[in-house]
């Protein structure tokens, strides 16, 4: 309790700091190198980058400060049939994996995404590369530059490393809208290396391991959907990544249903004999986005996740197999817009989040509280964001902790 007051002291101090959509008025449309005078052939760049200071209830050894994330996407089209997408970036510095000449193997800077995208029709497009699109939910396809949350729900993104490299798998995607219903299918290869090992991991008896491909030989297709129902205004499906809150820029409200298939992915170890089990995802969820007067907004999200994986496969505490169930909510808090002053500048949003995940692997069920809000200093191009959570599965050491980020997009 002590440290969410203080982490609602330093959003209210900071917030209430005199410092003008959605982006800022100087962003105008990002980062565009035009290759004609129309600007219809182009070359878009987006950079942002995301820094934490993190503070658990004791000892741990991601305390301090650290760069959540560094990253350049840059995409072009030529026409509106072909489209040429690529992401750069590294994750999770600390100065734990630092070096001190800078060759540490465990800091990178990797492709996150390199996808060829072809519009056949207005209603149909297909890709190919290292992409996001796909099930299982609308949390699954969450884009990092304007989340509501501080960060994603981790339970949300159940194949992360077990069948995709960081949320990113390789294989080939359809995606478009029809009417009012939005969809993204795939067909991907599966990784080979997980984060549960290699072909050379050993797996003990009634042990449980996302190796069907590495050991067996087997699943090296996973097959992904996702469909939602836009009622109101319709959402860009240009790329893959998902908006967390429009601030009340748009009217939206989707409810959504997602799969994912993947056979022969665990390998379970039954008297010394290795068998393979099918992995299976079905998720349904509903978003809301709204204005409210003339100056304040409510986004919500909510989410069911019903998992298959073996008998009672569990890595970590964020996937397995079970039923879990996630949400938040957030209110950006109104405010008097002076004429010529930018609309969201200076914006104050709180949220409160839940996720809450009942696996046969945990001896009991995991689940957090988060309480936080976002600081707009310059709309989603320059934000500080505060975020208490609570663990009620985890011990003293690990239960409470509060992280507070910095970001900015260019």
């Amino acid at each position: 309790m002590k440290k969410l007051l203080i982490a609602l002291a330093v959003l209210t101090t900071v917030g209430a700091s005199n410092v003008d959509a959605q982006f800022a008025s100087e962003y105008d449309g990002g980062l565009v190198v035009k290759l004609n005078p129309e600007g219809n052939k182009y070359i878009r760049f987006l950079l942002w980058g995301q820094t934490w200071f993190q503070d658990y209830e004791g000892t741990n050894a991601n305390d301090g400060f650290s760069i959540k994330r560094a990253r350049v996407l840059a995409y072009s089209q030529i026409n509106d049939r072909f489209m040429i997408l690529t992401h750069f970036g590294a994750n999770g510095i600390y100065d734990n994996n630092l070096h001190p000449t800078g060759k540490s193997t465990d800091v990178s800077f990797f492709l996150h995404e390199m996808f060829l995208q072809y519009k056949v029709t207005n209603n149909l497009a297909i890709g190919t590369g290292v992409h996001n699109f796909g099930g299982i939910s609308r949390g699954n396809g969450q884009g990092s530059i304007n989340m509501l949350t501080l960060d994603n729900n981790r339970a949300d993104w159940s194949t992360l490393g077990l069948s995709d490299q960081f949320a990113n798998h390789l294989g080939i995607f359809a995606k478009g809208r029809i009417g009012k219903l939005n969809y993204r299918m795939a067909v991907n290869d599966a990784l080979t290396n997980t984060l549960d090992g290699n072909v050379n991991t050993a797996i003990a008896n009634g042990q449980e391991k996302y190796l069907g491909k590495a050991i067996l030989g087997k699943g090296k297709y996973v097959v992904s959907g996702y469909f939602d129902y836009q009622f109101l205004d319709q959402e860009s499906n240009a790329l893959p990544y998902r908006v967390g809150t429009y601030l009340g820029t748009k009217k939206v409200f989707n409810v959504g249903a997602g799969f994912f298939n993947h056979n022969d992915a665990i390998v379970r170890n039954e008297n010394d004999v290795l068998v393979s089990d099918n992995v299976s995802h079905f998720a349904i969820d509903a978003f809301y986005d709204a204005p409210i007067g003339e100056s304040s907004s409510i986004t919500a999200y909510a989410k069911f996740q019903k998992s298959n994986m073996g008998e009672h496969y569990v890595q970590g505490n964020v996937v397995g197999d079970g039923n879990q169930f996630s949400g938040h909510v957030g209110y950006l808090l109104p405010k008097t817009v002076k004429e010529g002053e930018s609309k969201f500048r200076n914006r104050i949003q709180p949220y409160v989040g839940y996720s809450y995940r009942d696996f046969k692997g945990l001896t009991e069920a995991a689940n957090e509280l988060k309480i936080g809000g976002n600081w707009y200093i310059d709309g989603q191009n320059a934000k500080i964001s505060i975020e208490y959570q609570k663990s009620f599965d985890q011990p003293s050491h690990l239960d409470d902790m509060v992280t507070i980020q910095a970001m900015i997009l260019l």
